[in-house]
């Protein structure tokens, strides 16, 4: 315990401000694959209590986790078992601060949770195009601090390129204003894209500026069956070639992944049959319904007629529409009930995806048969989330203990092999940090010691986390 640090975070933040009891929430992860055990959780409400917090813990040397809505899936925001270190959580600073429908740009605070801005662009007309399963419990600050990518990438890019400033609160409890709006800003090393990204461990973001986009006057959803991952990338080769910049999602589902979730969710109707690979696409229309369907039904068909396609369905309403993404957004939930699995957020080119999945299938039923691959995720921007269950009937609990360093290694050298990356939306924090200091190249691993300890020379931001 630290009674002199306690003491001055109460005084500082009030009684709501200042929790010691209770924390299980805080110190557990969403997968709860890691537990541990906080000193405290100090809820500040605005930045500079929260800059008076990290000036604090930094005059008595003890650690902070920054937390957002504690939805991530590599460890990055759950203390350590030792019971020293500060868990700072931004759920109080929730609000959004000003939309700004001219410049096309809304202000939002660290705590405030995703669905909450995409409701606030929504109500000026405009589109926050950000979307992740998780969007009613996670946050902006938590978004950015990871650069989440989600659905709709291939169109609008990960969170950084949805971000035009941040308020930031430095590991000297220093307050960065930089907020501004602009589009255009040369005035020396960009600040911004240094924190996004970095999983808290560079400077604790309290509010961001982001861009919107006009809405869409159409929407439209189709699923369409392929016979394997060459197709599908042909696919999305055809999509972009007919539809551009309307394509805004393109995720893909093998059979392992809709068959889990017929399990689980028998409910849910999946309009097509079993087929060894299904996509979900979708178009946003700036000109309208009419010119959507025309331009929708012209590239399935196009599909069928090059065989890239074996069937296909296209969304007749917003509830079918709905239903869809349910599909998709329905498997890591499908998987959970299965039990413990082992999960891979990888990125590949996609002229590498087919060779990849072929051939890394292959290896690993050799050498583990009967593991079920549920491989599925953001095919359109070359993002996979290649998951290993047990075989049926196994212990998934013992397989993981048992296998998952092996199957680590041979999914992640097939990705390094292929030029990839073994994160390519969930992050490093812990769950992946021993595998960065091995596969990274060493300039790189030099370059971000160096911002660390320029930065934070103490080590008290999410140490351990990252590097």
């Amino acid at each position: 315990m630290n009674p002199a640090l306690l003491d001055a975070l109460r005084e500082r933040l009030g009684p709501a401000g200042l929790l010691t009891e209770d924390l299980g929430a805080y110190e557990t992860d969403q997968r709860r694959r890691y537990a541990g055990r906080a000193l405290a959780v100090a809820r500040p409400a605005d930045v500079d209590a929260v800059a008076a917090v990290v000036r604090l813990c930094a005059a008595h040397g003890v650690a902070i986790v920054p937390q957002g809505g504690n939805t991530g899936l590599v460890g990055a925001s759950t203390p350590d078992a030792s019971g020293a270190q500060l868990v700072l959580s931004l759920a109080r600073m929730n609000r959004v601060r000003a939309v700004d429908v001219a410049n096309q740009t809304l202000t939002a605070e660290a705590g405030c949770v995703l669905q909450a801005v995409q409701q606030a662009a929504r109500d000026a007309g405009l589109l926050f195009p950000l979307s992740l399963a998780a969007e009613g419990s996670c946050t902006i600050g938590g978004n950015l601090a990871t650069n989440a990518g989600g659905t709709q990438v291939l169109r609008y890019g990960n969170a950084r390129e949805l971000c035009l400033g941040l308020e930031v609160v430095t590991a000297q409890g220093q307050v960065w204003h930089g907020l501004g709006g602009l589009r255009k800003d040369n005035t020396g090393y960009d600040l911004r894209d240094l924190f996004i990204g970095s999983e808290g461990t560079l400077g604790v973001i309290t509010a961001a500026t982001l861009k919107l986009h006009p809405a869409p006057r159409a929407q439209l959803t189709a699923l369409a069956a392929c016979a394997d991952v060459n197709a599908a990338v042909a696919l999305l080769g055809l999509a972009r070639e007919r539809a551009g910049a309307a394509l805004t999602a393109f995720e893909a589902m093998n059979a392992q992944s809709l068959g889990l979730v017929a399990v689980h969710f028998p409910a849910l109707a999946q309009p097509l049959g079993r087929a060894p690979w299904t996509v979900l696409l979708e178009l946003s229309d700036s000109e309208g319904e009419a010119h959507a369907a025309a331009l929708f039904e012209g590239l399935l068909e196009a599909a069928l007629e090059a065989g890239l396609i074996a069937d296909c369905a296209i969304a007749q309403s917003v509830a079918q529409s709905r239903a869809m993404w349910q599909l998709r957004e329905s498997i890591p939930l499908a998987q959970a009930q299965e039990g413990l699995n082992i999960k891979h957020d990888i990125a590949l080119p996609a002229s590498a995806l087919a060779g990849f999945v072929a051939a890394t299938d292959a290896a690993l039923l050799e050498r583990w048969p009967g593991a079920r691959i549920v491989d599925f995720g953001h095919l359109g921007d070359g993002n996979l989330h290649y998951n290993v269950q047990a075989p049926v009937g196994e212990d998934p609990k013992a397989f993981l203990a048992t296998h998952e360093a092996a199957i680590n290694a041979l999914v992640y050298d097939a990705v390094s092999a292929r030029g990839g990356s073994i994160s390519a939306e969930h992050g490093i924090g812990r769950l992946k940090r021993d595998e960065l200091a091995a596969r990274k190249d060493p300039t790189a691993l030099a370059l971000m010691r160096a911002l660390k300890l320029a930065l934070d020379p103490q080590n008290l931001l999410n140490p351990g986390r990252v590097l």
